[in-house]
C-alpha cells in the first residue's frame, strides 16, 4: 500500500527553503492543489498497491439467490452485498464491515449476505442485537428469507433452546438464524453448589487411659457427586460434611476428581420462582387494552395452560377467542393493537435468564455459527466493555463475522482499536498491537493511537523563583487526544474490509431531498447581559484560577451550566463548587412558566409552518431532573393549540414502535423526545421535519437520531433544524460536534456538508482534506 503518511512529508519537505525556518514561497503548494494536480496518480498508486477486491464482477449464482428473497435489495445494496461475499467467501477473510449510512437497509444487506454465506456452506447465523430490535430482526428475516427458521435467545427460555441447538447434527437445509440481545451475551452465569448428602460411617481410635484401646465407629452426613455417588473431600482430604458443604463449594466452581462432572449446577439468580399461572397473568398484561381485571377474567374461563399455548405458538387463535354466545372478545382496534404487539415481540414461559456466551464458548464446536452478524457494531468498541469482550468471544467462535453500523468512528482514532481487535485480531497481531508480558492490551491502545490518532501534547512551564543553585522553572507536559484518523490508518483498516453505502448511492429516486440547517437564534437582551455578565465571565474566571492551581473538578460544573442556562433561564441557577460546596455564581430566574425563550418562540414558528404544510414535528430535547424542559415544550406547544405526545424513558424500547403507531393513529402533530431514545431501530417516517433544541457531544447519538425519518419509505423532503444560542457555549458546542462528524464521516467513505457543517470554520486536517479528495475522485 502506499505509505500516505510519507508522502505529505515529502510534500512539506520539498516545501521548505535553504534557510531553516523560513520557506521559499514558489515552492509551497496548498494541499487541496496539490490534490488537484496529483490526486490521479496518487489514486492510482493507492488503486494499484491496494486492488480492490470487488469491483462490478457479479456472481450469477448469488444474483439468482438474492432474486429469490421476498425482499429484493436494489441495486446498490445488491453490490454491497456481492462486495462482502467476496471479501469473506473469495478471499477468506473472517471479518467484515457494512458500513451504511442510517436508513440504507443494512439489516436486510446483513441477512441477505447471511442468506448467500449458507447456500455457501457457512450455515447457521448467529445475530446480537440490541435488545429493543430483537424482534424487529425476527419479523425482518422471515419477511425475506423464503423458509427460514428463527431462534430467539433473549427470554426465560434461552437455556432450552441452547440445549436443543447442541444436539443439532446434521446442517439445516434452509438458513437458520438465532438472534440474541446483547444484554443478554455478557460473559458469566449465576451458579450454586450441587451435591448430593450420602450417609457414611468412619472409625475412630479411643482410649480408655490405662493403655487399651478400642474402635468406634462414626455415622457422618457428606457430600458426594450427584452423578457417581463419588464423597468429595474438603483441602485436608477428610470427607467434607454436611453443613459445611456449601460453604466449602461456593468458592469456586468444582469438579468430581472421580468422574469429573461439576459439582455446581445453573441457577437463575435472584429471579424468584413463579407459578406457571403468575407467568401467564405477567404475560397477558404486557399486551396492549388487556389491564389487571381483563387478564384474571382470561384465565379463569380458558386455564393458563390454554392461554400460555396460544400466546407461544398461535397468537392468531388468541385474538380470535370467543366468549360463551359465540362473540369475539376484542374489538377491531384491540385486535389490530395486538396483533401488531404480538407479531412483533416473542412470549415465552421457560425458566431462567441463561447467558448464552458462556455455553457457546464451551459447548458448541467452534465454526458451529458460519456466520456472526453484528448490529450497531459501533457499541463493542470500549476496552473495558463485558459487551465488547463477549462479541470478540463470539466473532472467535463464529466462521465469518460482519459489523453492521453507520457510524464506524466517533472521531477519535482509538474508537477503532478494540473494535478491530474483535473483528480481526490476527491482522493487529501481525501490526504488532498485542498483549505484553503484563497481559496488557493498553500501551498497545497507545501506540495504535500514536501511529494512526492525533495526540496533543501542551508544555505549560511555572516559575517558581531563582534559588542559590538553579532556577526554579517547573516544565509540566500533558498529553490528551484530538480527533482525527490518518489516511495510513484508514488504508491499512478500514478500506481493505469495508463496504460503504450511501443512501444518494442507491439513487432511482428511492430517497426524497434531505437537508440540514443550523439556525443562531439570537438572545433576549436581559438573557444575555445576564449570561455574559454573571455566569460566562464569573465562571471563566473562577475555572482559570482552579486549572492553574491544579484543579480540574470545576470543568464539568462550568460546561453544564453555561450550556444548559440558556434553555433553563426559567428557573433560578446557584452554581456551587462540587467539593467545597461553596456559591460560585448565581442567575436570577428570568421568564415565567408562560413567558416564551428565544429558542421556544424559534420552534412554535417553525411548528407553525410545518403545520401549515401538513407535516409532523419531532423535537428532540436532552434536559430532564430539575432542568426538564420537556413539560414546559410539551405546554407551551398545547396552548398555542398543537397536539403534543412525549415520548419518555419509562416506555420500554421494545414498546415504543408500537407507542409510536399509537400516536399517529391518534393525529399526534408533534412528538418530544431525547434524541438517545430513539437513536437506534426506530423508523420515524411520520415525522419529516425534526428540531434539535440541544444535541449533547455524542456523535453516534446526533447522526443516528437525525435520520430517524429519512429512511427507505420515506416519500416527503426531510428537514433536520439545529438550534443554538449565538454567542453562547451552545454555539462552541456545536462546532466541536460539526469537527468530530468530519472526522467520522473519513472513515464512512463520504464527507457530506451537514447543517454543521458551516460552524467548522478551521478547515480540514491534512489527514481529513486527504481522504476527502481521495473519496471524491473516486
Amino acid at each position: 500500500m502506499p505509505d500516505l503518511a510519507n508522502m505529505v512529508d515529502a510534500i512539506e519537505i520539498d516545501s521548505v527553503g535553504d534557510a531553516p525556518g523560513q520557506h521559499a514561497p514558489e515552492q509551497i503548494i496548498a494541499l487541496s492543489d496539490f490534490i488537484r494536480q496529483f490526486g490521479d496518480g496518487l489514486l492510482g498508486a493507492v488503486q494499484e498497491q491496494n486492488p480492490p477486491v470487488y469491483q462490478d464482477s457479479s456472481n450469477r449464482d448469488w444474483d439468482v439467490l438474492l432474486d429469490g428473497l421476498l425482499r429484493k435489495p436494489f441495486d446498490a445494496q445488491r453490490e454491497v452485498v456481492h462486495a462482502i461475499c467476496e471479501l469473506l467467501i473469495g478471499s477468506g477473510e473472517s471479518g467484515s464491515v457494512i458500513n451504511g449510512e442510517m436508513g440504507t437497509g443494512k439489516t436486510l444487506m446483513g441477512i441477505a449476505t447471511a442468506a448467500v454465506l449458507h447456500s455457501e456452506g457457512f450455515v447457521r447465523t448467529l445475530v446480537i442485537s440490541p435488545p429493543h430490535l430483537v424482534y424487529k430482526w425476527r419479523r425482518e428475516i422471515i419477511q425475506t428469507v423464503p423458509r427460514a427458521r428463527v431462534w430467539i435467545l433473549n427470554g426465560p427460555d434461552t437455556l432450552r433452546k441452547l440445549l436443543q441447538i447442541r444436539s443439532m447434527r446434521s446442517k439445516p437445509e434452509h438458513p437458520e438464524f438465532f438472534i440474541l440481545g446483547r444484554v443478554r451475551m455478557r460473559m458469566g452465569f449465576d451458579w450454586r453448589p450441587s451435591y448430593v448428602t450420602r450417609i457414611t460411617g468412619i472409625s475412630r481410635d479411643a482410649g480408655d487411659g490405662q493403655g487399651s484401646h478400642s474402635s468406634e465407629r462414626q455415622v457422618l452426613r457428606v457430600a458426594a457427586c450427584s452423578h457417581c455417588g463419588e464423597i468429595v473431600h474438603d483441602d485436608d482430604n477428610a470427607p467434607l460434611q454436611v453443613h459445611m458443604a456449601t460453604d466449602y463449594l461456593n468458592r469456586r466452581r468444582m469438579a468430581c476428581y472421580h468422574c469429573r462432572e461439576p459439582l455446581w449446577t445453573l441457577t437463575r439468580g435472584k429471579t424468584p420462582d413463579k407459578s406457571q399461572r403468575e407467568r401467564v397473568l405477567d404475560a397477558l398484561r404486557q399486551i396492549p387494552s388487556i389491564g389487571d381485571k381483563t387478564a384474571e377474567r382470561l384465565v379463569k374461563n380458558f386455564g393458563e395452560a390454554m392461554l400460555a399455548s396460544m400466546l407461544e405458538d398461535n397468537f392468531h387463535n388468541f385474538i380470535n377467542l370467543m366468549d360463551d354466545d359465540g362473540e369475539l372478545l376484542f374489538s377491531d382496534r384491540q385486535a389490530k393493537r395486538m396483533e401488531r404487539f404480538l407479531g412483533n415481540n416473542e412470549i415465552s414461559f421457560g425458566q431462567g435468564g441463561y447467558q448464552p456466551t458462556e455455553f457457546i464458548k464451551r459447548y458448541l464446536p467452534k465454526g458451529f455459527f458460519g456466520c456472526l452478524l453484528v448490529d450497531e457494531g459501533h457499541e463493542y468498541k470500549n476496552e473495558g466493555s463485558a459487551q465488547g469482550q463477549a462479541m470478540g468471544v463470539l466473532a472467535a467462535c463464529a466462521s465469518k463475522t460482519i459489523l453492521l453500523t453507520g457510524t464506524l468512528m466517533g472521531g477519535y482514532a482509538d474508537d477503532l482499536f478494540h473494535l478491530f481487535y474483535r473483528l480481526n485480531p490476527r491482522m493487529m497481531i501481525e501490526d504488532g498491537f498485542s498483549y505484553n508480558e503484563r497481559n496488557s492490551i493498553g500501551p498497545a491502545s497507545n501506540a495504535f493511537m500514536q501511529a494512526h490518532g492525533v495526540l496533543i501534547e501542551t508544555q505549560k512551564e511555572r516559575d517558581e523563583g531563582s534559588h542559590r543553585t538553579a532556577r526554579g522553572n517547573r516544565d509540566k507536559t500533558s498529553i490528551t487526544k484530538g480527533p482525527g484518523f490518518g489516511p495510513k490508518g484508514i488504508m491499512r483498516y478500514v478500506v481493505p474490509y469495508t463496504a460503504f453505502l450511501k443512501l444518494k448511492d442507491i439513487g432511482g429516486n428511492v430517497l426524497p431531498p434531505y437537508e440540514e440547517t443550523f439556525i443562531p437564534v439570537p438572545m433576549d437582551e436581559m438573557q444575555k447581559q445576564v449570561y455574559d455578565m454573571r455566569l460566562a465571565t464569573t465562571l471563566r474566571r473562577i475555572l482559570n484560577d482552579s486549572l492553574r492551581a491544579g484543579d480540574h473538578s470545576l470543568l464539568g460544573v462550568v460546561l453544564n451550566v453555561l450550556l444548559a442556562w440558556p434553555d433553563c433561564c426559567f428557573r433560578e441557577e446557584n452554581v456551587y463548587h462540587p467539593h467545597r460546596k461553596t456559591l460560585l455564581a448565581s442567575a436570577p430566574s428570568l421568564y415565567s412558566d408562560v413567558e416564551q425563550m428565544p429558542k421556544e418562540r424559534k420552534l412554535l414558528e417553525i411548528c407553525r409552518e410545518q403545520r401549515q404544510r401538513g407535516r409532523r414535528v419531532l423535537v428532540y430535547t436532552t434536559y430532564t431532573g430539575g432542568r426538564d424542559t420537556t413539560a414546559r415544550l410539551k405546554v407551551m406547544l398545547e396552548q398555542a393549540g398543537f397536539k403534543v405526545a412525549v415520548l419518555r424513558a419509562t416506555v420500554e424500547a421494545a414498546k415504543r414502535e408500537d407507542w409510536l403507531a399509537d400516536q399517529v393513529e391518534r393525529g399526534v402533530d408533534v412528538i418530544i423526545t431525547n434524541p438517545e431514545l430513539v437513536k437506534t431501530g426506530l423508523d420515524m417516517l411520520e415525522f419529516p421535519t425534526i428540531v434539535f433544541m440541544q444535541t449533547g457531544y455524542n456523535v453516534y447519538t446526533l447522526q443516528q437520531a437525525a435520520r430517524r425519518s429519512w429512511r427507505i419509505g420515506q416519500k416527503v423532503a426531510v428537514e433536520v433544524i439545529f438550534l443554538g444560542y449565538e454567542g453562547s457555549a451552545q454555539e462552541q458546542c456545536l462546532t466541536l460536534m460539526a469537527k468530530k462528524i468530519a472526522v467520522s464521516q473519513s472513515t464512512s467513505g463520504d464527507m457530506p456538508e451537514t447543517g454543521l457543517e458551516v460552524l467548522n470554520q478551521d478547515g480540514d486536517s491534512i489527514e481529513v482534506a486527504l481522504a476527502k479528495q481521495l473519496v471524491e475522485r473516486t
